[in-house]
């Protein structure tokens, strides 16, 4: 029997976007480019977080942002020089400190001479006398991303362990169009470092599938069932699944939230769609969390044109969509985790152990959609899980961020336990 350890209590303390910050080193890289004004958001970000950031500065960045800025949203002293009075050994102290390092913006020319380390200036040498893992993001003309001679330094930085996050794709500098340059958004790169910055995990590796949001089942070609699901709970699972390691594989409905960028996201309309994705994924799952609420009921027949209000029928004849993980339980690898979840609003607790039981799972997480603060739309909510042991816990009000986090632990406790 899996004993439910690992980091319940934590989650319960503490929010899951500070966990893997707190109290953390972070040295924070900054060269010279318009995206500069974006690591002063970066900066601000990982301090509320709870992260100690330290700040170096190369040249051309302070022509761009100035280190009082960095100063005054981090609370700490901002480095600019390798030679100076006092700091002959910073580059040593700051690489030692670190449990991360994070260039943002790196420029075309940073990616080259870290590529063939120089350590011309504080912020390469930094990186040479590290041995913390090294987080990437570039940002720089569409045509210098795309140059040879950037392709070859962006796959020699990977291969000697370095992380390099693909830029974003959008506007670029006046005058410039768009294309694929831009720096990624500050709270797309803090997603990153909190995933170096994570707990060892028994997911790191693991293929995760995970369900979200409501589904449509059409009425005609305009109008169509489906509930008040926001998917906010399911994406709050898939992002802590990712940051924990995990290979994640988001199948999603009509989502009332947009899932971060880093997310492999496939998306589906109907409750058959949705069953047909998730037997696909099942053959390379290692964990399945069905987070989505597909609809439970659709039309018996689907009009083939939009139904006039005049012609409107008394009724409309319904039948059961599919029971997604009762008819998708023969493609489960063995040894697979399975977690289902149940919103009721009558015999709850009762209702969830007959579900757990009737559909294979190990665990399940139930809530009552009459109280509040749980349920769909919202950003919190309070569940209780039950496990196939018959072992239950009750959790107390939580964001969904957190809820998710404590039900990853859960998951894990499980893979330890097979």
């Amino acid at each position: 029997m899996a004993t439910w350890t690992t980091r319940s209590s934590r989650v319960v303390a503490r929010s899951s976007a500070v966990r893997p910050f707190a109290k953390r080193r972070i040295l924070l890289g900054v060269t010279g480019g318009i995206a500069s004004y974006k690591s002063a958001s970066l900066a601000r970000l990982l301090t509320q977080a709870g992260g100690e950031v330290d700040v170096v500065l190369t040249r051309s960045a302070q022509e761009f942002v100035g280190a009082i800025t960095f100063e005054a949203l981090t609370g700490r002293p901002v480095h600019t020089a390798l030679i100076a009075a006092g700091h002959a050994l910073d580059h040593i102290k700051l690489a030692r400190a670190a449990d991360v390092v994070v260039v943002a913006p790196a420029t075309a020319d940073l990616l080259a001479r870290a590529a063939h380390g120089h350590a011309d200036d504080l912020l390469t040498a930094a990186l040479l006398a590290t041995t913390a893992p090294v987080l990437i993001a570039p940002a720089m003309n569409d045509r210098m991303w795309g140059h040879p001679q950037t392709t070859r330094n962006v796959a020699h930085l990977r291969e000697i362990g370095y992380h390099v996050i693909d830029p974003d794709t959008g506007d670029l500098a006046v005058g410039e169009g768009s294309g694929p340059g831009r720096m990624p958004e500050p709270e797309t790169i803090m997603a990153h470092i909190g995933r170096l910055l994570e707990t060892p995990s028994p997911l790191r590796g693991r293929r995760v599938v995970i369900t979200a949001g409501p589904t449509r089942e059409a009425v005609d070609p305009v109008r169509f069932l489906s509930n008040r699901s926001s998917g906010k709970m399911g994406v709050a699972i898939a992002e802590a699944a990712w940051r924990r390691g995990a290979s994640v594989h988001l199948i999603a409905g009509p989502l009332g939230i947009t899932p971060p960028a880093m997310l492999e996201v496939e998306r589906v309309e109907s409750a058959e769609q949705m069953k047909d994705a998730v037997a696909r994924a099942l053959a390379s799952a290692d964990v399945l969390v069905m987070a989505a609420a597909p609809a439970d009921f659709r039309p018996a027949d689907v009009a083939g044109s939009k139904i006039k209000k005049g012609a409107a029928p008394a009724a409309i004849p319904l039948s059961s969509s599919p029971d997604i993980l009762l008819e998708t339980a023969a493609q489960r690898r063995k040894g697979a985790i399975v977690v289902g979840f149940a919103l009721e609003t009558d015999d709850v607790i009762a209702n969830a152990h007959k579900k757990l039981a009737a559909k294979g799972l190990d665990l399940i997480v139930v809530n009552d959609a009459r109280e509040t603060g749980a349920g769909f739309e919202g950003d919190t909510n309070r569940v209780t899980f039950i496990a196939s042991d018959g072992s239950s816990e009750a959790l107390p009000l939580l964001s969904k961020r957190d809820v998710g986090d404590a039900i990853l632990d859960r998951v894990e406790a499980l893979l330890g336990g097979r």
